[in-house]
């Protein structure tokens, strides 16, 4: 990406240097196709404020930091998830503050856009953020790479239609979570064995039917869908 970004500056700041240097002092004929001076230079400056955007990356050493920082600010705590079955609407919890922050970025930077809920226990949960596009991969390598510290204590139960987060497969004695993803528990009245090992950060407002239906598809081998299940959109409601 920085290379195509720097191919475009130096193909638009040539291109001011030669329109500067070979302007006839009078004008032969009426075109269209050039490209005007003012427009090379917005390319310019949003190549280069591109490349500044692309050089924030989060990572274990950063992370708590910018999130305890960016919370901040943040006065939204509802989402919208839009799939191909439907549409449900989850509230985050403001006392786990690392992971509504993180749910949020993600959420505003489109991350979770074409991702799919890639695992179904069937009267268990569903799990999303993930996916086998190399799209999803790209955008984590864009994101970063970084886990969040569990957050048990808050007194938050996995009852059913609680939204939580999962713990990295990566080596994790510490159950650090993977900020990339999600499960939201589908079991009546609740699956209460998680409450100590996984960090519930919000629950299901509205929608819950969309929930249901999702955990009733076929899967197959690996508790993934038979049929693609797709976040079309992933909206903070402001």
């Amino acid at each position: 990406m920085r290379a195509l970004k720097f191919y475009i500056f130096y193909s638009a700041l040539l291109l001011i240097v030669t329109s500067c240097k070979d302007t006839p002092k009078k004008s032969e004929s009426i075109t269209t196709e050039h490209t005007p001076i003012i427009d090379s230079v917005q390319i310019i400056e949003k190549a280069v404020k591109e490349e500044i955007e692309d050089t924030f990356e989060l990572t274990e050493e950063n992370a708590i930091d910018f999130f305890f920082n960016y919370e901040k600010n943040l006065k939204s705590n509802k989402v919208k998830i839009t799939t191909n079955l439907g549409s449900f609407i989850v509230e985050l919890y403001d006392d786990v503050p690392y992971h509504r922050a993180n749910f949020i970025y993600l959420t505003r930077n489109g991350y979770f856009d074409y991702t799919q809920f890639h695992r179904v226990v069937k009267n268990f949960i569903i799990q999303g953020g993930n996916s086998d596009d190399k799209k999803t991969g790209k955008k984590r390598a864009r994101l970063g790479r970084y886990l969040l510290p569990p957050d048990t204590r808050k007194g938050h139960k996995h009852h059913r239609g609680t939204i939580s987060m999962p713990s990295s497969e990566m080596d994790n004695p510490h159950m650090l979570a993977s900020p990339f993803e999600f499960f939201i528990v589908v079991t009546d009245p609740g699956s209460y064995h998680l409450d100590d090992e996984y960090t519930p950060f919000g629950r299901v407002i509205e929608g819950m039917e969309v929930v249901d239906k999702i955990n009733s598809q076929p899967v197959g081998q690996g508790d993934w869908p038979m049929q693609n299940i797709y976040i079309e959109k992933a909206e903070v409601i402001e």
